[in-house]
């Protein structure tokens, strides 16, 4: 029978022996860590569904390596690239490619009877993945985008739908203006999207790749580039590698150079500010640790003290200070153990509530999205369980070495 594993559960169970002073402060290391494991938790599902929401967002308007013309990539202006059915099985054989979509960009102006505004349009073709602009659909329907012809139809942002006062269904002019020569275009608006990334909100409109390779005179054969989708993205390095060993450098027909980039080196501001919010998480769990860790340290010296007599009465029995160290470490092994246990079972309940109900909502305008995502991690929480007991525990350490100086002779006597 392990002997300190006995006693420390007796001291567990038995209400007695915990007096007037160490309830409160057991009950009191109880809840902070209880309290501060909760708030790692709901910290680290709060930052990782904020920073994935952010960046599924900016990937929904970019993909995670785009391929185009090396000169695009240099400057403002767009240059076109060869991307023909050979450039694109080519692409799609990379290792760990999930898919590829081609793309071509050109600025025009929409314009009313009485505003005008300034709009960047992307031609898209009928490989395009529309998943993400279907969960950011408010009105209408996705135009059924082609590259052998021109449906004549658009999608808009709802930030351009309120400037512009445009309803769903009604015909809008763009005029495309190339050094002298000014051309017009009539479109019908069939969809509204809205992300609440306003940087792509107030710019980004959609219509058929074929449309807008026309309107920048450009072969049938060629676009702006190749959007590529990856089977994982926290891998997404080792792709481009591939690229840039094998695609990158080489021309096409027209002796226009191919080039590659991640999502993260077109949009750096953006990512360097979501890497940023790992920081606050660090320095949350470690106060939340610290919080925790002083407690449990507060409590069993409490109880030391209060167990003194005990303690020497089991040391006049022959047991070492090392078998009584074991007692009470058993001990603070159970305070832990229930304190983490409700921790966890309030941390799964607020994270649950807030997926469900949405309670706690933010400002699109400043946040890009409505209301506070959470994101379960499971192997993260688990982590974060087992750090949280073993820091709790080693720390635990030194104030038992208290122990050995207990006298028996005059313990036994304390009160």
């Amino acid at each position: 029978m392990n002997f300190p594993l006995f006693i420390a559960r007796r001291i567990y169970k038995d209400h007695d022996i915990q007096q007037k002073v160490s309830r409160p402060a057991i009950a009191i290391a109880i809840a902070g860590i209880a309290i501060g494991l909760a708030v790692m938790m709901v910290s680290i599902s709060v930052v990782l569904g904020f920073k994935h929401s952010v960046q599924n967002k900016v990937i929904g308007f970019g993909s995670h390596i785009q391929v185009s013309n090396f000169m695009s990539q240099m400057s403002s202006n767009d240059f076109p690239i060869q991307m023909d059915d050979s450039m694109m099985n080519v692409i799609k054989k990379v290792p760990g490619v999930k898919h590829v979509e081609r793309f071509a960009y050109k600025q025009g102006i929409l314009k009313t009877d009485s505003d005008f505004l300034g709009v960047m349009f992307k031609g898209v073709g009928p490989e395009f993945n529309a998943d993400f602009i279907k969960q950011n659909l408010v009105e209408g329907t996705l135009p059924a985008f082609s590259d052998k012809s021109s449906s004549n139809k658009i999608l808009i942002s709802k930030i351009m739908a309120d400037k512009l006062n445009l309803k769903l269904g009604q015909r809008i002019f763009a005029y495309f203006i190339d050094n002298s020569d000014i051309r017009l275009r009539r479109f019908t608006v069939q969809g509204i999207y809205q992300t609440n990334l306003n940087q792509y909100d107030e710019s980004i409109c959609f219509t058929d790749l074929y449309t807008v390779t026309k309107l920048n005179g450009w072969n049938a054969d060629q676009t702006s580039g190749a959007e590529v989708m990856v089977n994982d993205f926290n891998r997404v390095y080792e792709v481009e590698n591939y690229f840039i060993n094998r695609i990158n450098k080489t021309e096409d027909h027209y002796g226009e150079t191919y080039s590659s980039q991640t999502i993260r080196e077109s949009n750096p501001q953006i990512f360097n500010w979501l890497d940023l919010l790992d920081l606050n998480v660090w320095i949350i769990i470690a106060l939340m640790i610290v919080v925790a860790s002083v407690t449990m340290i507060s409590g069993l010296l409490i109880i030391i003290l209060e167990c003194t007599t005990m303690i020497g009465v089991l040391k006049a029995l022959g047991s070492t200070n090392t078998t009584i160290r074991h007692i009470f470490l058993w001990f603070a092994t159970f305070v832990i153990g229930r304190g983490i246990l409700i921790g966890n079972a309030i941390a799964l309940l607020l994270i649950v509530v807030q997926r469900q109900f949405h309670l706690v909502k933010l400002d699109p305008t400043i946040y890009y999205i409505k209301a506070v995502p959470v994101e379960f991690n499971i192997p993260l929480f688990v982590i974060i369980n087992v750090f949280t007991f073993l820091v709790c525990l080693l720390v635990l350490i030194a104030p038992s070495f208290l122990i050995s100086h207990i006298s028996p002779t005059k313990s036994i006597r304390y009160e």
